[in-house]
C-alpha cells in the first residue's frame, strides 16, 4: 500500500518563475521516487506558468481558506505526511491537520527564513548594518512558532540552520538540512555548453514579485551598470524575470544597453548565451536559484555576500563575491574580458553542483529520517514541549480567527 503525501502550497509550483517553484518540484520528485501517492492542494489561483502536476501523476485539488470543507477532504484522504509550503500555509491549515489527522507527520518547508529576509530588508531601508537584532521581528514570532508546531522543518541553507540553532536556540531534532536536489553535471554536458568565445553580454534574472530581485535590478540600473558600460561600451545587460510590472519595464533603455527581457521561457538557453551573471542582492535569504541556474549552464557570477550565503561551503566560488560597487564592477569586467579567469570560475560552479547539491547524496538519508521520525512520532512530539504548548487552545489565535471568519461567511 502506497504512503500518502499531502502538500499544501501557498501557490501552485512555477519552476520556471522562481527558485521556490524549482525547490517544490525537487521535493515532489523525491517523494515520487519513494512511491508516495501525492496530492497537491492550494487556495491560490493557478497562473499560466504553473506546472502541470497531473503529468507526473500528482493529484491537484483546489481548496478554500477558512472553510471546513478542508477538514472533510483531509479526513477522507488520511495522509501519512503533510508538507506545508511556507509558514503562512501552516498557520492557515496546520491546526486543521493536527485536529483531523493527528497521526500525520507535519513537515514545514521553509523555502527560506522569511524573518531573515525581512530583517535584512528592514536594515537596508533604514540604511543600517544588519545585525541579529533585526531578526527579532514580527515575522520571526510567527515563523518560529510555526517551526515549533511542526514535527520537522526543512531548511535549505546551512547558514539558516546555524541562525535557528544558535540565535533562536531551536533544537536540531526538529530541523533538517535539505538544500536544492540536483542532477550531476557530467563531462558530456559540460562539453556541449557554449565556450567563452561564443558568449556575449551580461544577464540577471529573478521573479519581480520578490522584493530582493526588484531592488537588485534598481541597484544595477542606478549604480553598477553605468560603471560596467563605461569600461565595456559594447556590452548589454539582459534583465529576465517573470511578472515584470510597468515600473520594471520602464527601466528598459536600449541606448544604454539595459534591456528588460521579461519572462524567460527557457532559462538554460538565455543563461548559456550570456557570458556573466550579475546578482548584487542587497537583502534576502535562502539559496539563490539564479546562481544554481548560472552554475548549471557554465555561466560565472558576480554576486553579493547575501546572494552567496550558504551556497559554496568551503569550496571556491563560481565567480566573485563583492559588496562594494567598485569591487563588484571590477570583478564583472575581469570575468567578462579574461578567458582564464572565466574558465576557472566556471569549472568551480560544476564542482559545487556535483559536490554539494546532488540529489543522490541526500535522497536515501532524508527518507530514512522521515521513516525514523514517524516510527517514534509520539516520543518525538513529547521532546518538543514548546511545540505542544503552541498547539494549546489558549495560544491558537489563527485557529479561532479562521473559525470566526468561517462562521461570518455563512
Amino acid at each position: 500500500m502506497k504512503h500518502k503525501l499531502l502538500i499544501i502550497g501557498s501557490v501552485w509550483p512555477e519552476p520556471n518563475s522562481s527558485a521556490a517553484g524549482s525547490r517544490m518540484m525537487q521535493l515532489i520528485s523525491s517523494f515520487l521516487f519513494e512511491n508516495y501517492q501525492i496530492t497537491f492542494v492550494s487556495a491560490c489561483a493557478k497562473t499560466e506558468n504553473a506546472f502541470d502536476l497531473a503529468a507526473l501523476g500528482v493529484d491537484q485539488v483546489p481548496i478554500e481558506l477558512n472553510h471546513s470543507s478542508f477538514d472533510s477532504f483531509i479526513s477522507e484522504l488520511q495522509p501519512d505526511v503533510v508538507i506545508f509550503d511556507r509558514f503562512m500555509t501552516e498557520e492557515q491549515y496546520g491546526w486543521r491537520v493536527a485536529d483531523v489527522c493527528p497521526k500525520a507527520l507535519r513537515v514545514l518547508d521553509t523555502e527560506d527564513l522569511h524573518c531573515l529576509r525581512k530583517g535584512r530588508e528592514q536594515a537596508f531601508k533604514a540604511e543600517q548594518v544588519f545585525d541579529t537584532s533585526y531578526l527579532f521581528n514580527e515575522i520571526a514570532k510567527r515563523e518560529i512558532a510555526s517551526i515549533y508546531r511542526c514535527d520537522l522543518s526543512l531548511i535549505i541553507s546551512e547558514a539558516e540552520i546555524e541562525i535557528l540553532t544558535q540565535v533562536f536556540k531551536i533544537s536540531p531534532s526538529i530541523l533538517y538540512y535539505l538544500p536544492f536536489l540536483l542532477e550531476p553535471i557530467t563531462d558530456y554536458i559540460i562539453q556541449k555548453l557554449p565556450k567563452f568565445e561564443s558568449r556575449e553580454h551580461f544577464i540577471t534574472i529573478g521573479n519581480f514579485l520578490h522584493p530582493p530581485n526588484y531592488q537588485s535590478v534598481i541597484y544595477l540600473k542606478q549604480h553598477i551598470w553605468p560603471l560596467i558600460r563605461k569600461q565595456i561600451p559594447q556590452a548589454e545587460l539582459h534583465v529576465y524575470g517573470s511578472y515584470a510590472s510597468e515600473k520594471v519595464i520602464q527601466l528598459h533603455n536600449k541606448k544604454n544597453g539595459f534591456l528588460v527581457k521579461g519572462y524567460a521561457e527557457d532559462v538554460s538557453e538565455v543563461m548559456q548565451h550570456a557570458k556573466v551573471c550579475l546578482a548584487p542582492l542587497q537583502f534576502g535569504a535562502g539559496l539563490k536559484g539564479k546562481l544554481i541556474d548560472a552554475m548549471q549552464n557554465g555561466t560565472p557570477c558576480v554576486m553579493s555576500s547575501v546572494a552567496a550565503e550558504g551556497m559554496f561551503g568551503n569550496l571556491p566560488a563560481s565567480g566573485f563575491i563583492a559588496d562594494e560597487e567598485v569591487d563588484f564592477v571590477n570583478s564583472a569586467v575581469a570575468l567578462y574580458t579574461n578567458n582564464a579567469i572565466w574558465n576557472n570560475t566556471k569549472d568551480n560552479g560544476f564542482n559545487i553542483i556535483n559536490s554539494r547539491f546532488q540529489a543522490s547524496d541526500f535522497h536515501a538519508v532524508f527518507h530514512q529520517f522521515i521513516k525514523d521520525v514517524i516510527s517514534i512520532l509520539n516520543l518525538h512530539r513529547q521532546e518538543n514541549f514548546i511545540g505542544q504548548m503552541l498547539q494549546h487552545h489558549t495560544v491558537q489565535s489563527t485557529k479561532f480567527m479562521s473559525k470566526w471568519i468561517e462562521e461570518k461567511n455563512k
